[in-house]
């Protein structure tokens, strides 16, 4: 494995490979147009169909709306101001799931990801995911590529809820914790240059990824090693 604009990098000693998703591994405008398109008018129909439901009626009470028209106004402006908050991930991911295993949706990828999936698969790196999405929007994603089911190569997969803000070290503490690896034996791939900065305060290995046409393609990424596609890495 080659390491982009660094020296003295071991790349055996890579054990996990951790992706984000939105403008690393996929467009932005599919996650946030696409499927926040599909989400939005479900949002008030999920939750009346779901009430005995305890994660979505858990979801809901955290929104602190009193009726189901108050809730889904508090999910909307969420939305509309790309706050990542946790019930409306909860939520969203529950109405992506049902409309992937309908074949309502697909997921979208970047060409160069699924070969370096599999070609880091086969080397024997391990994967998994850290996103602001939901666990459970994250599996049906990658089970839903054009190039068919990406999920079986995933072994691990993290959000907000169970990993923490992704802009904290101690979210990739608890993470290499919760991988049994030391940290310096694991490798993040992100587009926010805060994400990177982040990881590498826990100890991690990081490479930022400039896509062209994405939101962060002239961000700032500092010292952090940078590709526009992970055929640079492999």
């Amino acid at each position: 494995m080659y390491f982009p604009n660094t020296r003295n990098q071991d790349p055996m000693r890579i054990s996990w490979i951790v992706l984000d998703i939105e403008g690393t591994t996929s467009s932005t405008e599919s996650v946030r147009t696409g499927l926040y398109a599909y989400a939005r008018p479900r949002l008030g129909p999920w939750i009346d169909a779901h009430r005995d439901d305890p994660e979505v009626a858990a979801a809901v009470r955290e929104t602190g709306g009193a009726t189901t028209a108050e809730t889904v106004a508090i999910l909307h402006g969420w939305m509309d101001g790309d706050v990542k908050a946790t019930p409306l991930k909860t939520l969203q991911g529950r109405i992506w799931a049902a409309g992937f295993a309908g074949g309502e949706l697909t997921a979208h990828f970047f060409a160069d990801v699924p070969p370096a999936l599999r070609a880091w698969h086969a080397e024997g790196r391990r994967l998994a995911v850290f996103s602001s999405g939901s666990v459970s929007s994250q599996r049906p994603w990658f089970a839903h590529s054009p190039d068919g089911d990406l999920s079986t190569l995933i072994e691990r997969n993290f959000d907000t809820v169970n990993a923490g803000p992704k802009r904290e070290p101690a979210s990739y503490r608890r993470i290499a914790a919760a991988l049994e690896t030391p940290p310096g034996d694991v490798l993040f791939l992100s587009d926010v240059p805060a994400e990177l900065d982040a990881a590498a305060a826990a100890g991690w290995r990081v490479t930022g990824v400039r896509r062209p046409g994405e939101p962060n393609e002239h961000a700032r990424f500092g010292a952090h090693p940078v590709v526009a596609s992970f055929e640079e890495i492999v």
